[in-house]
Order: C-alpha cells, then structure tokens, then sequence
C-alpha cells in the first residue's frame, strides 16, 4: 500500500454535474493548498471521474480519487469511517450535511444550517451570491484562503480530427426546455456559420442526438459533424479545448469553456449571468441576456431568452472572431 493511502482523508461533497464541478474549481484547488498532505476525495457522480486529473494545482490533481455518489438519497461508494476534514460543497444541508456528518469527521466545513446543531458557528449562506465565489467564501471564513479567479484546468491530449480545431462548437441542449433557445434558430446559426466558410459542430448527450439531428439536418451539415451521443466528458472538453468558438445556453459546457480559456457566445435566459456566468473581465467570453428572471426547470423555453435574436448571436460570434461588426 503506497504512503498515500496512509494519509489522513479529506472528502468533498459535490453529487451535482459538470458545470456545478467547474464552479468549484476555485475552491478544489484552495484545498488542495490547505491540505497538501491529506488524501483527497471528491463525492460526486462517477461520470465526471476523467475529468479530475485536469484540475491541477502545483502541476498536480488537487483530488486522488472520487467516491460515485448519485445525489443525496444514498452515501458515497466507499466513504471513509472518520476522515479528517468533511467538506459541503453541495448546499446548505440539511440533507447534505447529515450525508457527511454519518461518517463522522473529525472536522467539518459547511454553511450553518439550523436543524444541523453541529454547523451552528459556520458561515451563514446567502441568496443571490455567485456560485464560485459563495464557495471560495465558506473556504475563506473557514480559515481557509481561496480566489474566485482560479477557474482553469488543462486541456485533455486527445488526437481531434483536423477539422474540429477552430470549428464554431454549437451546443443547443440543456437540462430543462426553459433553458433550450429554439432548433431553429440554432439552425440559422450553424448555417450562416459554414456560408461564412468555418466548421461547425453540434455536441450533446445521447438524450439531446434527436434535436442535434434535426439542426445538422436543416443546417447542411456533414453528418459527421454531428458529435450528439458520441463524446465522453473527456472528448467533449477536448473538442471545446479545440474549438474557435463555443455557442451554448447556460449549461456545463459554458463552464468547460471558461475553464479552458476559449472564446464562447452565452445564451442565458431565466437565470442572472451575475450567479452562473463567466467572470466578466474574461472578455473573450460573450453574454447574451434579456435582464428577465424565471423559473430555469420550467418546461416551457423562457420568454427572456427568446428575446434573444440569431443575428445578436452572430454578431457576438464575430466579435469573439476579432471581426468588426457592422
């Protein structure tokens, strides 16, 4: 058994998806300069696992393992009894808190929650707070520095198709239909995108191949270009890492292109930029927003994001091209 193995453990708790991952980077990399010699595992669901190695600190992964947690019905596969230090980087409990208080931590560090008598001295959670920054703030009045900024990871060595590098990557899907700009006008984009002579891609998970069909299809795309169902978390950051543009709504793929430094156009619709959306110093990643509030599970596309014509995504395109708009 390798030294590592004897070290005292810390464990994350993270069971959300790529984008919640993403927003945590900050905070992952704090703890890994607060804890270099702890042996550190992230609870989360076991899809995101190849991701871990590109979130590096020191030239070295700031997590050695994950423990596949799917939510917070059931623990994480293989939870240590007593780690040293817990970390909720899930919410505010009680739920979440209750999942790593059973292991018994000797510390735990996590926003007070008031049915939770062991968080009754942390740090208060606050509404409205963006997602990077509420986490790099628990960590810093937990005695524990960490800044907002540290949002990159490193790009994956995966061999691309020579056409990926540079392409315009369109994602259209998202989680909840309030969230999804319409196919058609995805459509419109890919199709100006290749008159105007670059390649376009469409990427999705297998869920979404229906709708990435339909818009390759109306587009007069190449049917190899149509990427829907066919990547893994490791390829879909790969070809983002590749990508001259990332066209996507407010979804993990807006993360991945942040995390990765490529220029992207940011469709958000009934969620506030100021909560989930890049820095806004980081210029090269453009926002596209109504200013209206709603619900972001509803099952209906949201009116604020419908406001949001082609032709302003175009033109955000070209900016992020180094292209003047007329």
């Amino acid at each position: 058994m390798s030294e590592r193995n004897h070290s005292p453990r810390l464990v994350v708790l993270r069971a959300l998806g790529l984008g919640d991952l993403l927003a945590a980077v900050p905070a992952l990399r704090a703890l890994a300069r607060a804890f270099p010699e702890h042996r550190r595992l992230l609870a989360a669901p076991r899809w995101l696992e190849p991701l871990l190695p590109l979130i590096e600190e020191g030239q070295r992964p700031c997590l050695d393992g994950l423990l596949a947690t799917e939510g917070l019905t059931a623990g994480p596969s293989g939870m240590p009894r007593r780690p040293e230090v817990a970390v909720d980087l899930h919410g505010c409990g009680p739920e979440s808190h209750r999942l790593l208080l059973a292991a018994r931590p000797r510390h735990l560090i996590a926003f007070r929650n008031e049915l939770v008598p062991e968080s009754v001295s942390m740090p208060c959670w606050q509404d409205n707070e963006h997602e990077v920054r509420r986490w790099c703030r628990l960590l810093a009045e937990s005695g524990i520095e960490a800044d907002p900024a540290e949002l990159d990871i490193c790009a994956p060595e995966l061999e691309l198709p020579e056409w990926a590098r540079g392409a315009t990557l369109l994602h259209p899907g998202a989680a909840s239909a309030a969230r999804r700009w319409p196919a058609e006008r995805w459509a419109q984009v890919a199709a100006a995108e290749r008159a105007a002579g670059r390649e376009v891609l469409i990427t999705g998970s297998r869920k979404e191949l229906g709708l990435a069909r339909s818009i390759a299809a109306t587009a007069g795309l190449d049917p190899a270009r149509q990427l829907a169902g066919r990547t893994d978390p490791l390829s879909l950051a790969a070809l983002v890492a590749a990508a001259g543009t990332v066209v996507c709504g407010d979804t993990g793929v807006a993360h991945l292109a942040t995390a990765l430094g490529v220029a992207s156009v940011l469709l958000f619709g009934p969620t506030s930029p100021r909560l989930w959306g890049p820095p806004p110093e980081r210029e090269i990643h453009r926002v596209l927003w109504a200013g209206r509030h709603g619900d972001p599970h509803a099952g209906t596309v949201d009116l604020g994001l419908l406001e949001i014509e082609v032709d302003a995504v175009l033109a955000e395109i070209e900016l992020t091209r180094g292209a003047p708009v007329s």
